[in-house]
């Protein structure tokens, strides 16, 4: 290949820019899934035979402020507030892949993402946590653009993953949607061990589904508590008037 050649072929790399221009729910999912539009335009180079794209979405949780009820329950996936200045790093939430058709100028694709329910994610808890504006996300791409320089053969180049862009979802579109599918009644992992001791509770207390057997469970917690409670209560306030009364003069021999 010439000089000449090698400058044309590297002119002809597509420059591509990126751009999530919207969302909306899956229609006919099995499971719950967004699918985000996604904008491409070629902002340089030549026209593009396909693109093989990859994104990766992260959850860029510290672009945003967040009220008392969601500070104490993102206190689990990011400790104290006062901490989180350090602690708080974005959440990944998906990593997907799609084959984009050619295109001269620019063209549109469909990025689906599931939504798992999983209570033990950490996207999902954080998710669970936000219910009031937009959460903050952030597209990184990368994989590979297939071209063609002056007619010639086909050539590839690689798409860096500093190409980004940043977009806000709706926090209720994504509680909406696992409503549709879920109910309001999050998925709770346990072992073998643990869901057998569980339902032999269960069918112990005549009880009728795993709702009314939790809560059982909770009410008889909250019993045993109280009287330890109001123990360490009582014994706390002997001391204080022990403490108080206990101030005078010392006796002398």
């Amino acid at each position: 290949m010439t000089v000449t050649d090698r400058t044309a072929a590297r002119h002809a790399i597509p420059d591509l820019a990126f751009a999530i221009t919207g969302v909306e729910p899956e229609r006919y999912a099995a499971v719950p899934t967004l699918r985000f539009r996604l904008e491409i335009t070629r902002a340089g180079g030549g026209p593009v035979d396909s693109v093989s794209l990859t994104t990766a979405i992260l959850i860029d949780a510290a672009r945003r402020r967040y009220g008392p009820e969601a500070r104490r329950a993102l206190t689990e996936l990011f400790g104290e507030p006062q901490r989180w200045g350090s602690t708080m790093r974005p959440l990944h939430w998906a990593r997907t892949t799609v084959v984009v058709p050619p295109f001269d100028r620019g063209t549109a694709v469909d990025i689906t993402v599931p939504c798992p329910y999983d209570i033990e994610l950490g996207v999902t808890k954080y998710l669970r946590a936000v219910r009031d504006g937009d959460v903050p996300l952030n597209f990184l791409f990368g994989g590979t653009v297939f071209f063609r320089a002056a007619e010639g053969p086909l050539r590839t180049a690689q798409i860096s993953w500093t190409k980004d862009t940043a977009y806000g979802l709706p926090a209720d579109l994504w509680h909406e949607l696992i409503d549709r599918y879920f109910g309001g009644s999050p998925w709770l992992r346990l072992s073998r061990e643990t869901y057998d001791r569980l339902d032999a509770f269960r069918a112990r207390e005549v009880l009728g589904g795993w709702d009314d057997t939790i809560r059982g469970l909770l009410e008889r917690a909250a019993l045993q508590e109280t009287p330890a409670k109001a123990l360490t209560e009582t014994r706390t306030e002997t001391l204080g008037e022990a403490t108080t009364t206990g101030t005078g003069a010392p006796c002398t021999p």
